[in-house]
């Protein structure tokens, strides 16, 4: 993930500034703002978030105010009671992103996590993600991948006998 931010940004920034035009959208999800299990997951989407951060800062210390950027956090879409429908996602992003606006967090709600885990002590958050079941959110996604691993291990084994 990091590498792909860089690499754009190598490729592109330099002709934005130059025309102090442009805007660029990072898509971190919302594991890039608060992590829980799957440290590999959200430790890639935290280096997008982070990555997008300084280049935000970087272009406002060059004092250049015509690159805009976005970073858009969508939470899990199948992970909520009422899971996010992809295009409820894009319609919601692209309003934003014509807008102009810094971050965009996909449901809104997640704004109030993202202010409180920055206001309140380090145990509360995380007893909100249990309380919530948020601490949990990823189970899915690594039982799924485990299971994945271990259907290409077996498979590898069977055909080195």
């Amino acid at each position: 993930v990091l590498a792909d931010c860089h690499s754009f940004a190598q490729a592109f920034l330099p002709k934005m500034m130059e025309m102090d035009h442009g805007h660029i959208v990072t898509i971190a999800g919302s594991m890039g703002l608060f992590a829980t299990a799957c440290m590999d997951y959200c430790a890639s989407k935290f280096a997008a978030a982070g990555f997008h951060e300084a280049l935000s800062h970087q272009l406002k210390a060059k004092q250049i105010n015509g690159v805009k950027t976005t970073l858009v956090c969508p939470y899990l879409l199948d992970a909520l009671p009422s899971p996010l429908k992809p295009d409820d996602c894009v319609k919601t992003a692209m309003k934003g992103i014509l807008n102009n606006q810094p971050i965009i967090c996909i449901p809104r709600i997640m704004y109030f996590a993202v202010v409180l885990k920055h206001l309140l002590p380090w145990d509360v958050p995380v007893l909100v993600h249990k309380f919530l079941g948020i601490d949990k959110c990823m189970h899915p996604f690594i039982r799924q991948r485990e299971a994945k691993r271990h259907l290409i291990y077996n498979e590898t084994k069977n055909l080195s006998l």
